[in-house]
């Protein structure tokens, strides 16, 4: 298959072409774009190096699939052209997700048809927290949720992560933050819109929803970004309908596909950023009920924003296209 990458340079990019490496996807070619600077460059892919091409050689090429991760911009000036080209768009920005299929394919990839020609690729702290959500929704119906993220730097991007080390250097540098990063905490994940809520807490609360197909789930969120290279943490409160055994809650998130229970306070066993880097899995700990308030629920979910979060969770949708011949 003729596969397009778009934004084939960035962070997010970069950790697609490996995905599509590591999972065989059958690529016959491989189509990296990039912005007007990087044209003519390469990217190694399958141990060979390939030349990046502008975006309109890419249409012209006429790819069977386009991943898409150059900002939303990008996506709603480009995604259509490809589209009506005959390329499925699988598109990694906020652009499209509340007015196109918006997939976790562990959840809802069954509902993609063939008249979904753009699909939208959730925000990487919504996909780790409705993997972890729905077994549970499924089994006992979720009232309310109340989360709070801690957020890697590499969600904002490569400049982000130079502040960072800029810091930790003790040089100066460009901020992509309006304040310090490094032994910091930012109660501030994008912009703030006219509520109080950052975008990004309103991204959680309006794509669970859509993903979980209950617009009568009552959803908080507090996004914070820490210094944190790979990897998102959630702090997450469950509130449901029925009551509910530990035990089976348990075995309900083990069951889950693609999600890894660590849970054993004995011996320190819980989910770190640290430990999720590089892997494609959801890990939830530190599940116990609270005791505050009945049929409520407390976990603690992490996993790599860049994988699961990002480029991973894209290549699965590909994946599930080209497996139920709907390209």
């Amino acid at each position: 298959m003729k596969v397009a990458v778009i934004g084939s340079t960035g962070m997010v990019g970069k950790v697609m072409l490996e995905v599509l490496q590591e999972r065989r996807f059958p690529v016959s070619q491989l189509i990296p774009v990039s912005s007007s600077k990087s044209v003519g460059k390469q990217v190694l892919f399958n141990g060979k190096e390939i030349t990046i091409v502008s975006m309109e050689d890419a249409l012209a090429s006429k790819p069977d699939i386009a991943l898409f991760s150059a900002g939303g911009d990008v996506s709603l000036e480009w995604a259509p052209k490809f589209a009506e080209a005959g390329t499925k768009v699988i598109d990694n920005s906020s652009a499209w997700r509340m007015n196109k299929a918006l997939i976790v394919p562990e959840i809802n990839g069954s509902s993609l048809t063939n008249e979904d020609v753009i699909i939208a690729n959730p925000n990487c702290s919504t996909i780790q927290l409705v993997m972890a959500l729905k077994p549970l929704h499924d089994q006992y119906k979720i009232n309310r949720i109340v989360v709070s993220t801690y957020q890697s730097i590499t969600g904002t991007g490569v400049k982000a992560v130079q502040q960072l080390q800029n810091e930790i250097n003790q040089e100066k540098g460009e901020m992509a933050y309006p304040y310090p990063i490094h032994e910091n905490a930012l109660p501030h994940c994008d912009v703030f819109e006219e509520n109080g809520y950052t975008k990004e807490e309103m991204k959680l609360v309006k794509e669970t929803k859509k993903i979980l197909g209950d617009n009568s789930l009552n959803i908080t969120a507090t996004a914070v970004r820490v210094p944190v290279k790979g990897g998102h943490s959630e702090s997450v409160n469950v509130s449901f309908a029925n009551d509910f055994e530990l035990t089976n809650v348990r075995k309900l998130l083990n069951d889950m596909p693609g999600v890894i229970v660590q849970d054993n306070p004995d011996v320190n066993t819980y989910p770190m950023p640290i430990y999720a880097h590089g892997k494609d899995d959801v890990f939830v700990g530190r599940i116990r009920r609270d005791f505050s308030q009945p049929k409520t629920l407390n976990m603690w979910v992490v996993a790599d924003n860049l994988r699961k979060g990002a480029a991973t969770n894209a290549v699965q949708i590909a994946q599930y296209l080209k497996s139920n011949q709907l390209i």
